[in-house]
């Protein structure tokens, strides 16, 4: 019987240390912690590590996998990315195309000294024997025996990787995993399990639901087969993932993760809690700590109250965090203040590489997890010493595969006689643990992954990375060139040598990063909804006739005296600028919330890039805007000059009023240009704020003018006045072509256009594509800033074999996206820019409603008022069908390949007489498919396997090309020589009496 409980969000508070802590301070603290005699330890391990290798594991065993084929290898990356990919590919054709390209790149065929015989007979046959079936792209094989030889090849190779996915997922299903758990408790009778479905995290309700099932099916056989003695520390269980509960299972979404996830998970705990089952909930994302942790209390609450003398509610934590030791000892607050023995599995970590990636790309003072394994392997140990000194709080669950923490362990628990257990996975470690059990009287559980295989594929994949690692124990163990005193190498001490660059040293010494913010960290967030609740909008005066004809006037007058100063001073203005706003991030956010409508990730992201456009300018300016000495004959020297050309007028949108705005106008400052800059009509407080910042860090204000009023006005005077050198511009195309017309048409110098204008961007998918990924990167591309970027997804070209899955998937998603005010941290949606913008799209959606299938639109709260667009998606027969780019959250769909759809060469084609050339998105597996698509495709930016927006400066040049602009790329290493104009000196040094250098080195 289900106990009804209504779950509410608790005040959010810091439970935690900041995630970006200095690693060596944390280090420091750690070092006080574990007590032991490390060559006691060792001499425990030893023997065990050499039993390891005297008698190997299987040859499916994952150990063994890594000896044949390390990830270090060429050879192992294809295998890799092979078993990732290939078992959920639905159509022949592309089959063999990745398996050409993946086993293509490798060479397995060379002699080896396996001690696996069937593993060397794979390699030296099947593997082998595909690469010669399969030559190059398989789709373009000729003839009938290859074609069907290929296919041979290709089902081969699924079959090979079925078998091995038994080796690595218990079961398909919880009864057939529980008949093998049966099986091998055969041989150990005291073994138990904790069975983990398989599937990645949610994307939709629908997805959801289905896991919630799944769950509350696996608990309820689970029960069904327990023994009656069976305690939770002695009998199966069950691991739960909260990110598959729930499709927004992330700090932002907090009241709807209380309303909603809550009572999932309130279900299945009481469905273990009254089985005398255990439940552990798995560790996520370290965005997702704090508000896991939230979670767990509330859950631990209501079982203090409704079965209090159930001991197996658990959960996971993770090592490799700065925060890991924190964690453990809020759970032992959790479970003395609720009176509750909580079970706690300390495990290393899986999600190592995304965490250094997501800290970089945010820049973040620092990382949420260690960047040396030594560290981590530290962090462990005193996690375990901690969890057993909270016994009976906590019950210790150790899951590794480490022989040196295995024996570290037992060495803690001999001086602290409390009950734990050791976890390993399924598939792995079993040659260690095998050597562990004849000497130790351990309880041992088996971490069981349970699904259809086309599910193991991330799984497979993430313990792959995880133990292929060189550094991994798992991968050195079966390296016998690794001598066993390094492979048990004391981490108590590490030695003090660095581990990553910091985030915010990513560009080496050319420039610093831009400091970022975590917005899941409270902290961090605070302090820009503080300044964004004081933010108001000021009013900015439109310029007049005479104001525009004076401005450019005062600006030609000091077109001399700014290109004299030099550069080195010029670029340290652009640096003392950077230092300004990046201090003043809280107000410029709450401005660009304000004024332009942003979320306040959005405009993080903004001022983020226009600091980078600060520094990435001013280090461009001083190694490319400097004299170029050329070769010549000698008695000669030839010198390349760059100067400014004249006043530059700058035209920026309204969809990034700030960095545009400041991107345009601080390259052609430093590029020794005076500049009239004329905002969006829509955004120009937030320019003129701007403006002043760099008035303050020293551009004298007789060189850069603010002017602010209509473009038919204010822009077409700028652009027509005679004094006008110059034209950069962001905007429609429309108005691009209306600015070349304008200035063709005047007298004078001939006057360039650097004009960055939209695009109807595409994105392919074949059906190689994860559809998890890939609705992540179209919801991200298409709808974010309310689809009201130049770069923004507007055409989907999905593979017609997947696409009703993904389709299906992607309707899903967009019905879980939150409509609203910018202002409310829980938004995905704001509104468009205005009352016109509203209006324009709003027609163009009564078109596609009559004209076009309707595949999703979000819902929108009633009683919403504004400017808001749901977001919305239609699918259309072919890609002619797309007459326009729509400047908002509206997505367009079209299927390829199939039967009647279009092949990828001829899809590319069509892309390509769009006129378009901006962005485009590939999503693919097929490596070689992704460089075809981007030699063919006639666009400025391509993007593999991730979403197609937020262009980096510096890392990701952006512009295009046809109708989406005149290039060169904004951010790029091109752009300010386009500021410019060029002048060659050339003296003849010898006119002066002859050639003294030549003459001086003797005849």
């Amino acid at each position: 019987m289900s106990t009804p409980v209504r779950f509410t969000a608790p005040p959010e508070r810091m439970r935690l240390p900041a995630p970006d802590r200095p690693e060596a301070e944390v280090v420091k603290q750690l070092q006080q912690q574990p007590a032991l005699p490390w060559e006691q330890v060792k001499a425990t391990a030893a023997p065990w590590v050499k039993a390891v290798r005297e008698r190997p594991a299987p040859f499916w065993a994952m150990e063994s996998l890594l000896k044949e084929y390390p990830l270090s290898t060429t050879e192992g990356l294809a295998l890799m990315r092979l078993a990732e990919a290939l078992l959920r590919v639905p159509d022949v054709d592309t089959a063999m195309a990745l398996t050409a390209d993946q086993l293509g790149r490798a060479s397995f065929d060379k002699a080896g000294a396996s001690d696996h015989p069937v593993l060397s007979n794979l390699s030296a046959n099947v593997i082998a024997l595909s690469k010669k079936l399969l030559p190059g792209d398989a789709q373009k094989q000729p003839g009938l025996l290859q074609r069907l030889g290929a296919q041979t090849v290709v089902g081969a190779a699924v079959r090979a990787l079925q078998l091995l996915g038994r080796q690595f997922v218990l079961g398909r299903n919880i009864a057939e995993a529980q008949r093998e758990a049966q099986s091998q408790r055969r041989e150990q009778a005291t073994l138990c399990f904790s069975f983990d479905m398989l599937g990645e995290g949610a994307r939709t309700e629908h997805d959801a639901e289905r896991y919630l099932a799944s769950y509350r099916h696996a608990i309820e056989q689970i029960a069904r087969e327990r023994r009656t003695d069976a305690r939770p520390e002695t009998g199966d269980g069950i691991s739960i993932k909260l990110s598959a509960l729930f499709s927004r299972y992330e700090a932002s979404q907090r009241e709807r993760v209380f309303a909603v996830l809550l009572p999932r998970v309130w279900s299945l705990v009481e469905l273990a809690a009254q089985a005398h089952l255990n439940l552990t909930i798995d560790a996520e994302e370290s965005e997702r700590l704090e508000l896991s942790l939230d979670v767990f209390e509330a859950l631990a609450a209501q079982i203090a109250q409704h079965h209090p003398q159930w001991q197996g509610f658990g959960l996971a934590v993770q090592a490799y965090q700065t925060r890991s030791l924190a964690v453990v000892e809020e759970v032992a607050r959790i479970g003395r203040e609720h009176g509750l023995r909580l079970m706690v599995r300390l495990v290393k970590g899986a999600y190592w590489d995304g965490e250094i990636k997501r800290a970089q790309e945010l820049g973040l003072a620092g990382y949420p997890v260690f960047t040396r394994k030594e560290h981590t392997d530290l962090a462990y140990l005193a996690c375990a010493q901690a969890l057993l000194s909270h016994a009976p709080a906590l019950y210790p669950q150790f899951a590794t595969h480490n022989a040196g923490t295995v024996a570290a362990i037992l060495r803690l628990a001999a001086a602290r006689p409390v009950p734990f257990e050791m976890q390993r996975l399924h598939g792995m470690g079993e040659s260690l643990y095998r050597e562990v059990l004849q000497h130790e009287r351990v309880t041992l559980r088996v971490y069981a992954p349970v699904g259809e295989h086309r599910d193991l594929l991330a799984y497979l994949v993430r313990r792959l990375l995880e133990n292929g690692a060189n550094s991994s124990f798992v991968h050195q163990l079966a390296d016998e060139q690794v001598p066993i005193d390094t492979l048990l190498a004391s981490p108590l001490h590490p030695p003090a040598r660095p581990g990553l660059p910091l985030p915010l040293a990513l560009y080496g010494a050319e420039r610093r990063n831009s400091r970022g913010v975590d917005l899941a960290c409270q902290a961090e967030r605070e302090p820009l909804f503080a300044a964004l609740r004081s933010a108001a909008v000021p009013p900015v005066a439109e310029a007049t006739p005479e104001q525009v004809a004076q401005a450019m006037q005062q600006l030609h007058a000091q077109c001399e005296r700014w290109d004299a100063v030099p550069v080195t001073e010029r670029a340290a203005v652009l640096r003392r600028a950077g230092d300004a706003l990046e201090s003043a991030l809280p107000e410029f956010c709450g401005l660009l919330v304000r004024e332009a409508h942003k979320v306040m990730a959005d405009a993080v992201s903004e001022v983020r890039e226009t600091v980078d456009f600060l520094r990435y300018y001013a280090a461009q300016a001083e190694q490319r805007l400097v004299p170029l000495t050329l070769p010549g004959p000698t008695g000669e020297s030839n010198q390349l000059h760059l100067r400014g050309r004249g006043v530059f007028v700058c035209i920026s949108p309204w969809n990034f009023p700030l960095a545009i705005f400041t991107g345009q106008v601080v390259a052609a400052l430093v590029a020794g240009n005076p500049v009239a800059a004329k905002p969006a009509e829509q955004t120009p407080a937030v320019a003129r704020r701007m403006v002043e910042l760099l008035h303050q860090a020293g551009i004298p204000r007789e060189v850069l003018q603010l002017l602010h009023g209509p473009g038919e006005t204010v822009g077409a005077a700028l652009v027509r006045d005679a004094r006008c050198a110059g034209v950069a511009f962001t905007g429609s195309t429309q108005v691009a072509k209306l600015i070349q017309r304008s200035l063709a048409e005047k007298d004078g110098p001939i006057v360039p256009l650097i004009a960055e204008t939209g695009g109807i961007n595409a994105m392919v998918v074949d059906s190689t594509a994860l559809p998890e990924q890939v609705v992540d990167a179209v919801v991200q591309s298409a709808f974010r800033s309310a689809g009201q970027r130049c770069s923004a997804l507007r055409l989907l070209c999905v593979h017609d074999r997947i696409a009703d899955g993904v389709l299906e998937m992607l309707g899903g998603a967009m019905h879980e996206l939150v409509v609203g005010d910018t202002s409310v941290w829980a938004t995905d949606v704001g509104p468009v820019i205005d009352a016109e913008a509203h209006e324009g799209i709003g027609r163009q959606l009564v078109r596609l409603d009559r004209e076009a299938r309707l595949i999703a639109r979000t819902p929108v709260p009633e009683g919403l008022n504004g400017h808001y667009i749901a977001p919305v998606a239609y699918e259309l027969q072919r890609i002619a069908d797309v007459r326009q780019e729509i400047f908002g959250p509206v997505l367009h769909v079209v299927r390829w390949g199939g039967a009647e759809g279009p092949t990828l060469d001829a899809l590319i084609q069509q892309i390509n007489t769009l006129g378009y050339g901006l962005t485009l998105g590939v999503q693919t597996r097929i490596d070689g498919r992704a460089h075809q698509i981007a030699e063919r495709a006639r666009v400025g930016n391509v993007y593999v396997n991730r979403n197609m927006i937020g262009a980096v400066v510096g890392v990701q040049p952006f512009g295009g090309e046809g109708l989406s602009g005149t290039g060169p790329k904004a951010g790029g290493p091109h752009y300010l020589p386009r500021f410019c104009a060029e002048q060659t000196v050339t003296i003849n040094t010898a006119a002066a009496g002859g050639n003294a250098t030549l003459l001086a080195g003797g005849f």
